[in-house]
C-alpha cells in the first residue's frame, strides 16, 4: 500500500513538472551519461595506457595533446554560445547559421593545424616524436568543425544524438587503445586512436543529424553573417585561447624545462582533476537555454543564474574535499608508484575544480548581458599570471 501511495505521489509530483523543466532534466541526464561513461572508461584506459608508456612517453603524448588544445580556440572561433543564441532567436535562419559556421570552422581548423605543426617546428626543431604526434593530433582540429551540428542539438534540448554519435566512437576507440597496449604498439599509435575517436565522432554527427531529418546539404553560407559573427565572437576566440593557455601551457613550459617526465606525472594528476569537469559543462548546456529565454525578466533570469551559482560551489567543494585529502590514495591505486610524484600534484590541482565551475555557470550571464570582452579580460589576467607563476615556480618545484 506504501509503494502504491509513493507512485501515486511522484506521478502527480512529475505531472506538475512543464514540459521544457522535463526537456531540460532529460538533456542534462543525457549529456550526464555521456561524461559518465566517458568518465568511467576514459580513466579506466588511460590510466592502462599510462602505466604502459611510463611517465616519459605518456608526457610525450600528453605534451602534443596539450600543444594541439593550445590551437582549438581558432578552430572553435569562440562560437559556441553565441550560435545557440542566435539559433534559440532566429531559428528561420538556422540553415544560413549553420552553413556559414560550418565553413568559418573548417578554415579555421585548418588554419589551426597549420599553425600548430609550423609553430612546434619553431620552438623544438629537432624533437621528431614530438612533431610526429602534433602532426596526427592536429587533424582534429579540422573534424571538430562538425560539432556545428551539435549546437543545433544544444539550442533543441537534444543532446541525446550527440552522446550516441560520440560515445559509440569513444567506445570503439577506447577497445583499439585496448588492443594497441596488448599488442605492444608505439606511442605515435595512440595518438592516431585518438584523432580517429574525433573523426568518427564527427561522422556519427553527420548520420545522427540525416536520420533526425536534417539536410546537411541544405547549408547555406552567408559572408554578411559570417562577419557579422566574428565580430561578436572575437572576445570568445581570445578569451578560448587564454582559457587553453592557463590550462594546457603548463604541459608545454614543463615539456621545455624539465622534460617528458615532469609533463608524465603533471598529466596524470590533472586526468584526475579534470574529468569532474564534465559536470559543469552538462549542466549549463542544459539550462543556458532557459536563462537566455529570460533574460527580459530580472527576477527569474538572475533567480535561476543565483541556483545555478549555488549548485555549482557546493559539487565543485564536495568534489575538492574529497579529491584532496585522498590524492595519495588514488594516485597509488590508479598509477601505482612510479607515478607517486603526482600525488601531491592532484592535491593541490584538484581545488582548480572550484573556479572552473563558477566560469562555466557565468557564461550564460556574459552572452545574455552582451559582456564577451569582460570574459576575455578575466581569462587574459588568468592567463598571464599562470605563465608568470610557471616562470618562477617551475625551475623551483618542477
Amino acid at each position: 500500500m506504501n509503494t502504491l501511495v509513493l507512485r501515486t505521489r511522484i506521478a502527480k509530483k512529475l505531472e506538475t513538472i512543464g514540459p521544457g523543466l522535463r526537456r531540460i532534466i532529460g538533456n542534462m541526464g543525457w549529456l550526464m551519461l555521456d561524461r559518465v561513461v566517458r568518465m568511467g572508461m576514459g580513466l579506466f584506459v588511460g590510466v592502462w595506457v599510462a602505466r604502459y608508456l611510463g611517465p616519459a612517453q605518456y608526457g610525450g603524448l600528453n605534451f602534443a595533446i596539450a600543444f594541439v588544445a593550445l590551437f582549438g580556440s581558432v578552430t572553435t572561433l569562440g562560437l559556441e554560445i553565441i550560435i545557440v543564441r542566435e539559433l534559440l532567436h532566429n531559428a528561420h535562419d538556422a540553415h544560413e547559421i549553420l552553413g556559414t559556421t560550418l565553413v568559418l570552422r573548417t578554415g579555421g581548423g585548418f588554419l589551426a593545424a597549420a599553425a600548430a605543426i609550423a609553430i612546434l617546428r619553431m620552438i623544438q626543431p629537432h624533437d621528431q616524436q614530438a612533431l610526429l604526434l602534433v602532426s596526427i593530433l592536429s587533424l582534429t582540429l579540422i573534424f571538430q568543425a562538425f560539432d556545428t551540428i551539435d549546437l543545433l542539438f544544444q539550442s533543441q534540448v537534444r543532446s541525446k544524438v550527440t552522446v550516441w554519435a560520440k560515445n559509440g566512437a569513444f567506445l570503439i576507440f577506447a577497445i583499439v587503445k585496448i588492443s594497441l597496449i596488448r599488442t605492444g604498439a608505439s606511442v605515435w599509435a595512440f595518438a592516431a586512436a585518438n584523432t580517429g575517436e574525433i573523426v568518427f565522432g564527427a561522422i556519427g554527427l553527420v548520420l545522427g543529424y540525416r536520420l533526425s531529418g536534417g539536410k546537411l546539404l541544405a547549408w547555406k553560407i552567408n559572408k554578411k553573417r559570417g562577419a557579422h559573427l566574428l565580430k561578436e565572437s572575437w572576445p570568445v576566440i581570445f578569451s578560448g585561447l587564454a582559457i587553453m593557455i592557463y590550462m594546457r601551457l603548463d604541459m608545454v613550459m614543463l615539456k621545455m624545462m624539465k622534460g617528458d617526465f615532469a609533463v608524465g606525472l603533471y598529466s596524470a594528476a590533472t586526468k584526475v582533476s579534470e574529468v569532474w569537469y564534465f559536470i559543469p559543462t552538462a549542466i549549463v548546456s542544459s539550462v543556458s537555454p532557459a536563462i537566455i529565454k529570460v533574460k527580459d525578466n530580472p527576477e527569474l533570469f538572475y533567480g535561476r543564474l543565483r541556483r545555478l551559482f549555488s549548485v555549482m560551489t557546493l559539487t565543485a567543494c564536495v568534489i575538492g574535499a574529497i579529491v584532496g585529502f585522498s590524492s595519495r590514495a588514488i594516485i597509488h591505486l590508479l598509477y601505482s608508484n612510479t607515478y607517486r610524484g603526482a600525488a601531491p600534484v592532484l592535491a593541490v590541482h584538484i581545488w582548480a575544480s572550484v573556479f572552473v565551475f563558477l566560469g562555466v555557470a557565468q557564461s550564460p550571464w556574459d552572452i545574455s548581458e552582451n559582456l564577451l570582452r569582460l570574459s576575455f579580460y578575466r581569462t587574459a589576467a588568468g592567463a598571464a599570471i599562470n605563465v608568470a607563476m610557471n616562470l618562477i615556480l617551475i625551475p623551483r618545484f618542477s
